[in-house]
């Protein structure tokens, strides 16, 4: 059993975990990294010790100083936890259409939570772009100075995983990998683990899985950046190339319907009892096309970001399921409450 010296030391060497039923499925060997296991309960903890220990190595983060960022939830909560651990504070923008479950871990941990609504990121008052500006306010005000931790272009995101999850994968499968496929929020995941993979074998194929309403399955395919339909996921789905994307090469690339990635992740909860949230579903979907196209006998591994319980009032609710049209697994349209009148113990007086 490992012994950590602190929270920081947690963070990485998570395990791989086999997804019988999508192996038997295939034919293929399909592995999950199991990234909620992080402290944080997300790959984006890697990312955030990152950016914040560069920031710190460079001399932009001071003693006493603030990190600011525009997040989804996972890399805000990934950033408040490091920052947290290293006596930083932590202030993130977050668009309030994301899920109350992040919303109110965000608070719990300490950060500072700023809600902006929704805007695309050519707008200026994207989450992103928000942040940003704050960064340059808040290090003109602050004493202590501050940071913008910038997931999206900071390249210290994507050599997180260059010199760790790419590794450990690579180590964990005994360089017996034939592909590697997953979702992009920022980039820094997909771009770094294909780096590390592809220095060490030009054989292994690098796939994406991307949801609908975003724009890379096109880019790849056609060289357009261009989207189609929607995805209730979030934290995924991009509509620009960011710095951490450039340069990446794909050999899959796969566009995923909610309707299709859904039903993988509640078999996966009712039949391995793991639950997962909305990105990890549409990489293992992902990973089961690239399962069908490479042919049986082949080891593919993907990420599985993040629990589901933060996705609770969403992914797990059959009310707004059906609000979207999406399937909705028959064991949670048909629980009914159990009647334990018969086995109470009367009181008796």
């Amino acid at each position: 059993m490992a012994k950590h010296k602190d929270l920081l030391s947690a963070i990485g060497n998570t395990p791989l975990i086999r997804l019988n039923r999508v192996s038997e499925l295939t034919g293929c060997e399909i592995w999950g990294k199991a990234e909620f296991l992080n402290p944080g309960q997300s790959v984006k903890d890697r990312a955030a010790l990152y950016i914040i220990h560069d920031a710190v190595q460079s001399g932009a983060l001071k003693p006493g100083g603030t990190i600011v960022e525009g997040t989804a939830g996972n890399t805000g909560i990934g950033v408040t936890l490091v920052a947290n651990a290293l006596g930083f504070k932590s202030v993130i923008v977050i668009p309030e259409t994301q899920s109350q479950e992040k919303k109110d871990a965000l608070r719990l941990y300490g950060a500072e939570l700023i809600e902006v609504p929704a805007k695309p990121y050519r707008d200026p008052n994207n989450y992103i772009k928000i942040s940003g500006r704050l960064a340059d306010k808040l290090n003109r005000e602050l004493p202590g100075g501050a940071v913008w931790a910038n997931q999206f272009d900071n390249v210290s995101n994507r050599r997180a995983h260059v010199e760790t999850t790419g590794p450990e994968i690579w180590q964990q499968t005994g360089g017996r990998i034939d592909g590697f496929i997953c979702a992009v929020g920022s980039g820094g995941t997909l771009a770094g683990v294909a780096e590390a993979l592809r220095a060490r074998s030009s054989d292994v194929k690098i796939g994406l899985a991307d949801p609908e309403g975003a724009s890379l399955f096109s880019y790849f395919k056609t060289g357009e950046l261009k989207s189609v339909g929607n995805s209730i996921t979030e934290g995924i789905g991009q509509g620009r190339i960011t710095v951490n994307l450039e340069g990446l090469q794909i050999d899959n690339a796969y566009q995923i319907p909610d309707a299709e990635a859904l039903p993988y992740i509640f078999d996966l909860l009712q039949h391995e009892g793991l639950c997962l949230g909305g990105s990890s579903a549409i990489n293992i979907a992902g990973a089961v096309r690239m399962a069908q196209d490479l042919g049986p006998g082949k080891t593919i591994v993907t990420i599985l970001c993040d629990y589901g319980n933060r996705y609770a009032s969403k992914l797990f609710n059959p009310a707004f399921l059906q609000s979207k049209g999406l399937p909705v697994p028959p064991w949670m349209s048909d629980r009914e409450a159990i009647d334990i009148s018969d086995v109470l113990v009367r009181d008796p007086d």
